[in-house]
């Protein structure tokens, strides 16, 4: 892992970008003491970002145990799709009716343009796509709705960079924000219902296609 500057954002962010994009794998202990001698800092910084990945779901803490990469069952991965599509809906419903110039300019603005394929753009495109809907969500005038979108965004951000949809996202984003600002509620439920449900099915095909040995199936 290459040599990053020890503070607490900088380790967040290089932990987080590991879980997401595969390379620390669900149930692996995370061991601090490693993991600041690796990054050449005291502990405190690696503990403070791994407390806010578990506040995301991607870090479990055991109590007596350590600290563990999240491993989700099947189970609650397609519960959390479909927590997803409801809240994506609702919010997108609220959002035709409401939403303002400022609101869709800032969305109009999120995406900084395809880069490749490497790590660090695919980091940056989960972002992009958290920050757009967290935005829509905002523009439903619902906070709680937007706080609770955010945090399943979080949840689901390993799996939604298995979409590979880094050059496919700015467009099927474009669509949404354009019928919000027509104010046509129709259409704007219309591009997001299949934009989630194309994400759900590209995730699940991959997870049961090349992952399935590493997930539970249980309730």
């Amino acid at each position: 892992m290459k040599k990053i500057e020890a503070n607490n954002e900088a380790i967040y962010k290089e932990l987080r970008r590991s879980i997401i994009m595969g390379h620390l794998k669900p149930g692996e202990r995370l061991n601090i003491e490693a993991l600041a001698g690796k990054y050449q800092t005291s502990i405190t910084p690696v503990r403070d970002a791994i407390q806010r990945l578990s506040h995301e779901e991607l870090v479990t803490v055991r109590p007596r145990f350590g600290y563990f990469v999240t491993h989700i069952t099947l189970k609650k991965l397609t519960d959390m799709l479909d927590l997803r599509l409801i809240l994506e809906v609702a919010a997108v419903e609220r959002a035709a009716e409401r939403i303002t110039l400022a609101e869709i300019h800032a969305m109009r603005h999120v995406h900084a343009g395809y880069t490749g394929d490497d790590d660090v753009s695919y980091d940056r495109y989960t972002d992009e796509n958290r920050r757009f809907h967290y935005l829509l969500a905002e523009a439903s005038g619902n906070h709680e709705l937007a706080n609770l979108l955010g945090h399943v965004h979080d949840t689901l951000a390993r799996f939604m960079v298995i979409r590979h949809a880094g050059e496919t996202q700015p467009v099927n984003h474009t669509r949404i924000v354009d019928a919000l600002a027509n104010q046509d509620v129709a259409c704007a439920r219309q591009a997001i219902i299949e934009e989630v449900e194309a994400s759900r099915k590209a995730i699940l095909a991959k997870v049961l296609e090349d992952e399935s040995g590493s997930w539970e199936i249980g309730l």
